[in-house]
């Protein structure tokens, strides 16, 4: 059974001429644990694992695998599965070639490219041109190569985006199970809702800093009681709470304010000439919290 390795970021930074991708990052990834890592897009993630699978240098820092360099290790790919891109797959060549390929290269027996296809659900698809898979199909192409090496690391960039309903309940419990089978699995979404049904930790980041550290759990036992408040002419409404000191942020029903009484609120409201559409309390739920984060940012 392969053995899940300890990722560990140290004081991380990357800059891109003026710009910072990514700034004094530190965190761990504990074998037996789906971690999600977080953050909407350019918040730094996709350069924070590329500099853990050395594709990118730091300026500064460490990401290692057990406290040692991607680029040193002995057997990359039955340490490390990754994939971080579901198009970069020649599209001429078919799923079984292109993984042959690999496995060719790396010294492993060629009967694992099947056993991989037939693990993501494309061992019916094994013969078919990369060029008409769906961006769901390549996505489990990318799995299979991840896994091509039986790897006890799985690092794996939105393995979700572009898998149908049926696909995203797969997907959970595959990497459920490969975390029951000790191996560390870190996966990286800008969305919360995609990931909050199989991961047990978070990592945040956002503007390339990290701003949470913890189980799901963590999140919203961390969040407090808010307003939902919304306006037909909401621009009115957001000046009104800005001016009373009120701060908020976008949530799916309306404005999230950060009050604990909704009579305040409507006061406000009401005070500044503003008709109210929607007023009540609510406990933020764990997207809202997300959202609050990060600054309320929301991917495009």
């Amino acid at each position: 059974m392969p053995t899940g390795e300890v990722i560990t970021f140290s004081n991380v930074t990357k800059t891109f001429g003026a710009a910072r991708a990514v700034s004094n990052l530190s965190f761990t990834v504990e074998p037996g644990r789906v971690t999600g890592f977080l953050g909407p897009n350019g918040s730094g993630k996709t350069t924070s694992l590329r500099m853990l699978l050395g594709l990118v240098t730091p300026d500064s820092g460490t990401a290692t695998f057990n406290g040692v360099p991607y680029r040193d290790l002995p057997h990359p790919l039955s340490t490390v599965g990754a994939a971080l891109e579901a198009a970069s797959f020649h599209p001429g060549r078919t799923a079984r070639n292109h993984l042959r390929v690999y496995a060719i290269a790396t010294g492993l027996p060629r009967t694992r490219v099947m056993e991989v296809l037939t693990l993501v659900g494309l061992g019916e698809h094994a013969t078919q041109r990369v060029g008409g898979y769906s961006l769901g199909m390549r996505q489990r192409l990318g799995l299979a190569y991840a896994l091509l090496g039986n790897p006890g690391v799985l690092v794996l960039d939105e393995p979700i985006n572009g898998l149908d309903p049926e696909g995203i309940k797969w997907i959970r419990g595959f990497l459920r199970h490969m975390a029951a089978e000790g191996r560390t699995v870190l996966v990286s979404s800008h969305l919360l809702s995609e990931v909050q049904q199989s991961v047990d930790d978070l990592v945040i980041i956002a503007r390339g800093e990290l701003v949470h550290l913890g189980p799901l759990s963590s999140l919203e036992t961390n969040t407090a009681p808010q307003v939902v408040v919304d306006s037909p002419d909401r621009e009115a409404l957001a000046s009104a709470l800005t001016a009373a000191g009120i701060t908020f942020a976008p949530g799916r029903s309306g404005l999230l304010a950060a009050a604990t009484d909704p009579g305040h609120v409507g006061h406000i409201a009401f005070t500044a000439g503003v008709e109210l559409s929607v007023l009540h309390r609510q406990k933020a739920g764990l997207e809202e919290a997300f959202l609050a984060l990060v600054g309320g940012e929301r991917s495009l």
